[in-house]
């Protein structure tokens, strides 16, 4: 990514909201065009969030927190089991 694309959630949510408010006093033609910024705007921060909870997650030791869990809490397990009748077919007698 090169540094303009290497925006943060902040200044990308500035920039929606600074876009909003110029649409208030702008004609219809400025407005499809604030929209249009706003779809580029929405992207960018879901590319930003994915970014950010991808890193996040990339730190994470799975089998630590697994183990840590495991000793620090209690599984419970609540099941119910039925049988139900099967339906007779023509073949089965």
């Amino acid at each position: 990514m090169s540094e303009k694309n290497k925006m943060n959630v902040g200044d990308i949510l500035k920039t929606a909201v600074s876009a909003g408010v110029s649409a208030a006093s702008l004609g219809e033609e400025a407005v499809k065009g604030l929209l249009e910024n706003a779809k580029n705007v929405k992207g960018e921060v879901v590319t930003q969030i994915k970014a950010e909870l991808k890193g996040w997650l990339d730190k994470v030791d799975l089998s630590k927190e697994i183990d840590r869990v495991l000793k620090d809490y209690d599984m419970e397990v609540n099941a119910k089991i039925s049988f139900k009748k099967k339906k007779k077919s023509d073949d089965s007698e």
